[in-house]
């Protein structure tokens, strides 16, 4: 293996001087719905920090190939000799000698060069490479990113930068995901880096919320009621979740702050069922469906605090799962069964003007809007046996369907990522239910969770 030297703190110091003098105008991009080709070259560490590189490696292309914005280039196809720093690009040249009648001059290879990945079997658009070095017991990453169809390395810089993470797997995938979150943004790419999941987990013994990084680690015990507690929604300014919790006998939301983990003042009214769905797009208020004041469940909205509870829907038929428009605020998709079973509606946050979306075949639940505010997805049994469930995506002003699971296990709860093209939803898949991400149309489909029942996740819609 090549020697990597490892620099000074006055030499990383020039580096990312240098780093960000070299970076160009960038003009790439996704368009006419073609994704570019992208190489990843394995990484190597100089020292202790090798240790790290297979963690390093299998996070920095996993968290690329599921932004599902590339065409992966495939690594039995990526030539034997892979650059590590910009400095290893050596120009080919011409032979001196004049070549045999008939035969084509081939130019001499001296070193990596960026038609090796542009060209065939590669056919590479992008190419992403560098190394990792230990450095006052810190893992540095010098990583850069490469249009190689340009003619040069000056030209084809893209990025350029230093990334800093402890000497651990934990350091090796935090600079993997830094790295990662940049490349991506230079595609108009949101990174889901610092977003987190919630759900329900019963792995303890009782139904409690938990919470995960986007990609399934830092599995953690939010909730420690040794009861039931389930259907978790979270503010839309990441500061509160709201859930119901069997906690005092009788079902009620409780309130808890992201921020501190406290428990907060909620108001619950008397009923036999609370449940609290989702927040407004301000954070201020908390659209939920209880029982209170009839038999069947209705949609209310209420404060954080529970107080100014408002009825909105009103009708001898169970009214639930209520999710606002993020990004008008002014309107909601619910679930009732006013027609019989159970279909998708639409109104005003007032209870005005409802429509139904789904064409009352099947069962269809737990719908969720995109972060556009113009689609939705949601679990239905059209096509499936009674009981069982797809996730499909609809455009709610065409009504126009897309379905994205067929018929593998009994696929629930779809929620979107802030990013808007991946999925978290609950599969049952023999004996138990565990969350899956997928991108939106299908693919891409990842296991989160192993651990007991889990159940009804909610993704933040904002990263930190």
């Amino acid at each position: 293996m090549k020697k990597i030297l490892i620099p000074s703190a006055a030499g990383l110091v020039a580096a990312a001087a240098f780093l960000a003098a070299q970076q160009p105008d960038f003009r790439g991009g996704v368009s006419g719905g073609t994704r570019p080709a992208i190489a990843i070259a394995d990484m190597r560490g100089s020292g202790d920090a090798q240790r790290y590189m297979s963690v390093f490696n299998s996070t920095l292309w996993n968290e690329i190939q599921q932004a599902g914005l590339f065409k992966m280039a495939p690594k039995s196809m990526y030539p034997l000799r892979l650059p590590q720093q910009p400095a290893d690009f050596k120009p080919p040249t011409m032979p001196t000698t004049r070549p045999r009648r008939g035969e084509v001059p081939r130019p001499i290879s001296n070193g990596p060069w960026l038609t090796d990945w542009s060209s065939p079997p590669v056919s590479a658009q992008y190419l992403a490479f560098g190394y990792t070095a230990p450095q006052n017991g810190q893992l540095v990453l010098f990583g850069w990113l490469y249009d190689v169809t340009r003619p040069d390395p000056g030209a084809a810089q893209v990025i350029g930068k230093l990334y800093f993470g402890p000497m651990s797997d934990d350091g090796a995938r935090k600079v993997a995901r830094e790295f990662a979150a940049d490349i991506l943004q230079q595609f108009g790419g949101k990174s889901l880096l610092g977003s987190k999941i919630y759900f329900v987990s019963d792995r303890t013994g009782h139904k409690e919320i938990w919470s995960m990084d986007y990609d399934g680690s830092n599995q953690t015990q939010l909730t420690h009621y040794n009861s039931i507690s389930t259907f978790p929604c979270v503010s839309a300014d990441n500061t509160k979740i709201a859930f119901t919790t069997w906690y005092r006998g009788n079902p009620s939301i409780f309130v808890h702050s992201l921020e501190t983990g406290r428990k907060l003042i909620f108001h619950n009214q008397p009923a036999s069922l609370n449940a609290p769905s989702d927040f407004t797009p301000d954070s201020k208020r908390v659209l939920l469906y209880s029982t209170a004041g009839g038999s069947y469940a209705q949609i209310f909205t209420a404060n954080v605090d529970g107080s100014d509870w408002r009825r909105i829907s009103s009708v001898r038929a169970i009214e639930v799962e209520p999710k606002v428009n993020p990004k008008t605020g002014a309107d909601l998709v619910f679930v009732s069964g006013r027609g019989g079973l159970p279909q998708l509606y639409r109104m005003n946050v007032d209870g005005a003007d409802i429509v139904r979306l789904t064409d009352g075949e099947g069962e269809a639940v737990n719908p969720a809007w995109h972060p556009d505010g113009q689609k939705i997805a949601f679990a239905w049994t059209r096509g499936f046996e009674p009981g069982n469930y797809n996730i499909f995506i609809m455009d709610v002003a065409t009504r126009a369907v897309v379905q994205l699971t067929h018929g593998v296990g009994r696929n629930e709860n779809p929620v979107w990522a802030p990013d808007g093209l991946h999925i978290v939803y609950s599969s049952k898949r023999g004996r138990t239910i565990q969350l899956f991400t997928m991108l939106a149309d299908g693919t891409e489909q990842k296991q989160l969770t192993t651990a007991g029942n889990n159940e009804k996740p909610v993704w933040g819609r904002t990263t930190k």
